[in-house]
């Protein structure tokens, strides 16, 4: 008796005899299965890795485009720029803003003035010299004689003594000689060194044109200072130098003269009341005609008067200079005339004109020879032997 056989079929449901009905699935189904799963663990995991890409680019991008618009040039710039955070408030007109404002002052603030005991002054002013000094043109002129190296090294000596500013013009004839040169060098004074070129036969006084160069230097220049004319034979105090420096036009001081004979001394220069000048000292007779009994070291004056009349109300602008041809023992007085009127004008140095502050004493040597390059050309004879 044949029988037939019915195979399940993969979605056959079998039922059992408790009632529960289970499904059966085939080894093939299981692989259809496992490989559809993979397929879709696989494409979420590419999906997950993609977003996080996309991230990424778009972090980059948002970080690229920052530092783009940044406002730096190239990276040395950026590195040597120096940043600062500071804010600065906004300008703010004063005037416009507080022209309708009226601020009321309160009565009970007030403002006294502050004053320091003179000893506190002093002291203050002594550690504190903030008041700039006024220059001093110190003009000499020079020739080659025995005795220049003595006078040019004892004014330097007593220049090198003066608080700066100082200028010492020193002016020689014809050339400037390697001595003269030398001496000015080694006094650690600020110097400078003319030449007056000048046709010795037309030749005067050589002095008068020698200063007349150190004031067209001082014209063309424009030093504003104090000029003095200082001869290289006179003897000076320092307080005089630093007196000089507190003259506004003008200023004269007594000198004390030897006589050529060096039997008497003659006092000349000013009588003074004060700071105001009153009258003359004078002893020769030839020279009362003058108008100002002054000697040639016996007077200063700002140099401004030489480049700017219209500040001196000067009535002319003509050129300030020495006169060659007038008579000897004038050419104080009439170059005095051209800077000021009268002597309203002038200021006594020291106050009463009651010290002598620098001597004319007439100690040139005539007879002796010019040493060239101020060494000895032979041996001296000895005067004790050292044996």
């Amino acid at each position: 008796m044949a029988s037939i056989r019915r195979t399940l079929s993969p979605n056959h449901e079998r039922h059992y005899q408790n009632g529960n009905q289970t499904s059966v699935q085939s080894p093939s189904q299981k692989l259809i299965l496992n490989g559809k799963s993979s397929s879709i663990l696989y494409s979420r995991k590419n999906y997950i890795s993609r977003r996080k890409l996309f991230y990424r680019c778009l972090i980059f991008f948002v970080l690229g485009f920052i530092l783009g618009m940044a406002p730096f040039g190239d990276f040395d710039d950026a590195r040597s720029r120096d940043f600062s955070f500071e804010i600065k408030p906004s300008v703010v007109n004063v005037k416009e803003e507080m022209k309708d404002e009226v601020i009321p002052r309160p009565d009970n603030v007030v403002v006294n003035s502050v004053k320091l005991p003179g000893s506190l002054v002093d002291e203050v002013k002594g550690k504190f010299d903030y008041v700039p000094r006024k220059l001093l043109i110190v003009v000499t002129p020079t020739y080659n004689r025995a005795l220049q190296a003595y006078y040019l090294n004892r004014l330097s000596e007593v220049l090198k003594t003066v608080k700066s500013p100082l200028l010492w013009i020193v002016v020689e004839m014809n050339a400037a000689s390697a001595e003269t040169a030398d001496i000015l060098r080694k006094t650690g004074v600020m110097y400078r060194h003319l030449v007056c070129s000048k046709n010795m036969t037309d030749i005067k006084d050589r002095g008068v044109h020698q200063r007349n160069v150190a004031l067209d230097h001082i014209e063309h220049h424009r030093l504003d200072g104090i000029v003095y004319f200082a001869d290289d034979d006179n003897i000076y105090s320092l307080e005089l130098f630093e007196s000089i420096r507190s003259i506004n036009r003008f200023g004269t001081w007594p000198v004390a003269m030897l006589a050529q004979s060096k039997s008497k001394a003659i006092l000349e220069g000013p009588v003074c009341n004060g700071s105001q000048v009153i009258g003359w000292h004078t002893n020769e007779k030839s020279k009362q005609l003058r108008r100002f009994h002054v000697d040639m070291s016996g007077f200063a004056f700002n140099s401004t008067i030489l480049w700017d009349p219209k500040k001196w109300h000067r009535p002319t602008s003509d050129p300030i200079r020495q006169l060659d041809n007038v008579k000897e023992g004038f050419q104080e007085t009439t170059f005095i005339e051209q800077i000021v009127e009268d002597e309203s004008q002038m200021e006594g140095i020291p106050p009463g004109c009651s010290r002598v502050l620098n001597w004319h004493l007439h100690l040139e040597t005539h007879g002796l020879v010019y040493p060239r390059g101020w060494l000895l050309q032979k041996n001296l004879d000895a005067v004790f032997s050292t044996t």
